[in-house]
């Protein structure tokens, strides 16, 4: 939550051996002793894959990876991200907890389970399956902690990522073409295509911000094109002495609120969620929405929109930056007796065979896919796979902000509360925001 720069291409050809399992292909590893038996093993997983198209996704790979490991079960526990994130901990202090969940980076998620002793240190299992092939040392120091839980980005590899996830504008294909609009290419011609759409009677931006966390990718997708990403490094993995109370984000709030109070956003937003937001742009009602690439594969079942994607426009004459990253890695209880089997898992998780069934259902995958995949680019797949690249190769993929604190999630969301209803001014929302991370940094002093 998905995430959030100078990453390297993630997308690095491997050479993860396929076997056939009953007609499916599956890597090959070694036989789990604990599932040969004729005792049925049970794995429990806890994911929030939960939307249709993903959860299908879920069910085709657990159900491959039960047939070529006989006598064992996925039992599947599925979780929206909110919930995940207020009932994972506890469970896996429980010894019938989740043998493998997965866990959202950052200081608040990961840092406190690894803090609390909860996770399983994945270095040897990575050196095992060859995961350090498949991704780069930037993108495995987003799922690393030291052990003591105090340092992100560093130390022990706690999570494997089966998605990459960029942060951009979907639009409507159907409203843009029969209002000659065409896709914006500075943020200054963005602002004023908002504009047009609103006289025109249309919402510009179908956004609801009951859940909270979307709030966050909003303001966060403006600042990601003032500040640098040296200083999104800074801010995340809290280094430097970096401040949030400066000028850049005091202007990205400006520029949410003033979109806020222009009627840009959907009518009532503050009392719509999420899914519900993403609904009604779907049916057509909104000419744009900004989010992640995560929802893309949703976009084209069940509807008769057409939709496109694209990279929120830098300020002229500045170089672009956009959220991004891996989604939410899968991580190994440690305390669980079935810790090979569920390493297994996991490596099936970021298989050649995975990264197939993800870009099927037009999510970006976090490995490579197989050459003979048949992957069709010319939609709104491509859309996202080219807006990926675009920040990947540039050195331009940035964070997921809430990760900076335990509790900057919780303050993110209040703040912005607080800006969007008229409660605080855009400098009062990042001294606010500043007070939280300042505290933060004096407390691993």
């Amino acid at each position: 939550m998905k995430s959030f720069h100078f990453l390297t291409p993630i997308l690095i050809i491997t050479a993860l051996l396929l076997v056939a399992c009953n007609g499916s292909a599956v890597p090959v590893s070694p036989e789990p002793t604990d599932g040969s038996s004729s005792t049925a093993t049970t794995l429990v997983v806890w994911d929030q894959f939960y939307r249709d198209v993903e959860s299908h996704v879920m069910e085709t790979l657990n159900a491959e990876f039960e047939q070529a490991h006989p006598g064992v079960k996925i039992e599947r526990v599925v979780k929206t991200l909110d919930d995940l994130k207020v009932t994972l901990k506890l469970a896996l202090t429980e010894p019938n907890g989740p043998d493998v969940a997965q866990v959202n980076q950052g200081r608040s998620d990961m840092g406190a389970m690894v803090q609390a002793d909860l996770l399983l240190p994945l270095n040897a299992y990575s050196e095992q399956y060859g995961w350090g092939s498949i991704f780069s040392t930037s993108v495995t120091s987003r799922n690393s902690f030291t052990p003591d839980g105090k340092t992100f980005g560093q130390g022990n590899l706690y999570g494997v990522s089966p998605t990459a996830e960029v942060v951009g504008v979907y639009y409507n294909k159907g409203i843009f073409a029969e209002h000659g609009w065409q896709v914006p290419q500075t943020f200054e011609e963005f602002e004023s295509l908002l504009a047009e759409i609103k006289a025109a009677g249309i919402t510009p931006i179908s956004f609801g911000s009951l859940d909270g966390w979307n709030a966050i990718h909003e303001f966060s997708a403006i600042q990601h094109l003032l500040v640098t990403p040296e200083y999104i490094n800074n801010l995340v993995y809290g280094v430097n002495n970096v401040s949030f109370d400066i000028p850049e984000n005091q202007k990205a709030a400006e520029i949410l609120l003033n979109w806020a109070n222009s009627g840009y956003f959907t009518e009532g937003y503050a009392g719509i969620g999420y899914d519900d937001s993403n609904l009604l742009f779907k049916a057509g009602n909104g000419a744009m929405t900004i989010t992640g690439s995560w929802l893309a594969g949703e976009l084209v079942t069940d509807t008769d929109q057409q939709f496109g994607f694209f990279l929120l426009p830098p300020f002229e004459g500045k170089s672009s930056m956009a959220i991004g990253g891996v989604g939410i890695p899968f991580a190994i209880r440690k305390t669980t007796d079935k810790a090979d089997l569920a390493a297994e898992y996991l490596n099936w998780m970021v298989s050649p065979r995975a990264a197939e069934l993800w870009a099927k259902a037009g999510m970006l995958p976090a490995m490579s896919l197989p050459e003979d995949a048949g992957i069709e680019t010319d939609n709104l797949f491509g859309d996202t796979l080219i807006a990926w690249q675009t920040i990947n190769t540039n050195n331009a993929v940035g964070h997921f902000i809430d990760w900076a604190t335990p509790t900057f999630y919780d303050t993110l969301v209040a703040e912005l509360q607080k800006l969007l209803g008229g409660m605080s001014t855009p400098a009062e929302f990042t001294a606010a925001v500043q007070k939280d991370y300042a505290a933060y940094l004096d407390s691993i002093k």
